[in-house]
């Protein structure tokens, strides 16, 4: 039997999705899944009414010409449409999680007659156990929060394997709140948090039905995006009911059930060790390989920084001054600019703004006199095949004012000699401090000692 699917303000490229439109569509109980971007069904108001003196956004039902009047008994019937496809069909909704955004208070001749935000048209559904209750959305609190964190919750289900397969490109805006701190994950599957444990994507139950709040992800092709919701749907139809294990229930054993919990908590264990041992490994590893970012990155938070623990791995002491460095050593002190761009060549700019710098501290007597420019151009390109990474404008300027032109691939090939494991390569103490003379000395591009 072919499924029939709807995406409302969600571009979806897939032949079972048809487009939709929240206020004059087709009937949510009439589908087997919805999908629906809610953010923009407040425009319908937040770009025709003005915001009144109190920050509120209200319509008066005496005065609008029935616009109040006619948007509650849309949010009424999407209402209804929503707990039917919930309810009675067992259905699919799935939603991006935004803020509540600008609400819109409905006023009658006897004053507020409703508030209405782009989520008043979910179901309610409560859930109760011997501690907690859940009332969604009636406690639910969507708080703006903007960032692309994500730790995922290992639970193996459809609508989180949809958000794996795009890792790196999820975005929330939003975060989950319960505003009487009721344990979410009693009630509901966490799929995902960001990393101080606020919930960014859950699926909640409703009798058979289930919404799933999901992120937002950036930078996927509709139909690629498509594709995997189509694929978690008709897995998620599959799945049997989730329903919350109550405390009396281990009261009823079965055979090897204790045997398969005791080796389920020996794997647990396990994999809690060796992720923690991952990590571990994978701290080390960004800390060795730190020195490889300058070769293709660019950026004040990433070249920079990279610039500066290959300055140190030489033997520079190496502190921040603003957009630059200040390298000291017993050979002399510079002022380090470092210039990283995706373009062909770094141009004037650059060595304008370490002119500027340098002739700061030489007026003023305070700080070194020395100018490095570091540069990184064609930052896409293999560092070995990169064409000339500054124009003859930056060269002939660097000579006459004395600053040692250097390239991050230079910088790296040092290092890499500096750090060799082969001790016969690995320069002593007079070597290095030759290499650190050869940079403070140099007039133009430096072009490698010895």
């Amino acid at each position: 039997m072919k499924r029939i699917l709807a995406a409302i303000n969600w571009q979806l490229e897939h032949p079972e999705i048809s487009a939709a439109d929240f206020f004059e569509g087709p009937s949510f109980s009439a589908l087997d899944a919805l999908f629906i971007d809610p953010g923009p069904v407040s425009d319908r108001w937040t770009y025709g009414l003005p915001v009144e003196k109190d920050g509120a956004r209200r319509t008066h039902t005496d005065s609008d010409r029935g616009f109040g009047r006619v948007l509650t008994k849309i949010f009424h019937r999407r209402r209804d449409e929503a707990s039917d496809l919930l309810y009675k069909a067992g259905g699919l909704i799935v939603c991006r999680l935004h803020p509540r955004g600008e609400r819109l208070e409905i006023v009658g001749k006897e004053g507020v007659e409703e508030h209405i935000d782009r989520y008043s048209w979910l179901p309610s559904v409560s859930l109760v156990d011997k501690q907690h209750q859940l009332n969604f959305p009636s406690n639910a609190r969507f708080v703006p929060r903007r960032g692309a964190d994500v730790v995922f919750g290992d639970t193996g289900t459809p609508f989180e394997d949809y958000l794996q397969e795009f890792s790196g490109r999820i975005t929330y805006s939003a975060v989950y709140q319960d505003i009487l701190s009721t344990p979410i994950e009693r009630f509901a599957t966490v799929l995902a948090r960001n990393r101080v444990g606020d919930v960014i994507a859950v699926q909640i139950p409703y009798d058979e039905g289930l919404l799933v709040l999901l992120p937002s992800v950036e930078g996927v092709s509709p139909a690629a995006e498509a594709l995997a919701l189509a694929r978690a749907t008709a897995r998620a139809t599959m799945r049997p009911s989730f329903f919350s294990q109550p405390d009396w229930l281990p009261s009823y054993p079965l055979p090897d059930e204790d045997s398969l919990r005791d080796e389920l908590a020996g794997l647990i264990s396990r994999r809690d060790k060796l992720s923690e041992k991952i990590e571990e490994i994978t701290e080390k590893l960004e800390k060795a390989t730190r020195y490889k970012r300058m070769l293709y990155t660019h950026g004040r938070f990433s070249v920079l920084p990279a610039v500066a623990d290959s300055l140190r791995a030489l033997g520079f002491k190496v502190e921040q001054s603003g957009r630059d460095l200040i390298a000291r050593c017993d050979e002399g002190d510079a002022i380090v600019s470092v210039a990283a761009t995706d373009s062909a060549a770094v141009d004037l700019p650059s060595y304008r703004h370490l002119l500027d710098h340098v002739d700061r501290a030489r007026t003023s007597g305070e700080g070194p006199e020395k100018g490095i420019l570091v540069v990184s151009a064609s930052c896409a390109i293999d560092p070995k095949r990169r064409p000339t990474e500054f124009t003859t404008e930056v060269l002939r300027g660097c000579k006459s004012q004395g600053f040692c032109l250097l390239s991050t691939y230079s910088l790296y090939k040092l290092v890499q000699r500096v750090l060799a494991s082969d001790k016969k390569r690995k320069p002593d103490a007079k070597e290095l401090s030759g290499i650190r003379k050869a940079i403070v000395e140099c007039d133009g591009e430096f072009r490698g000692v010895s």
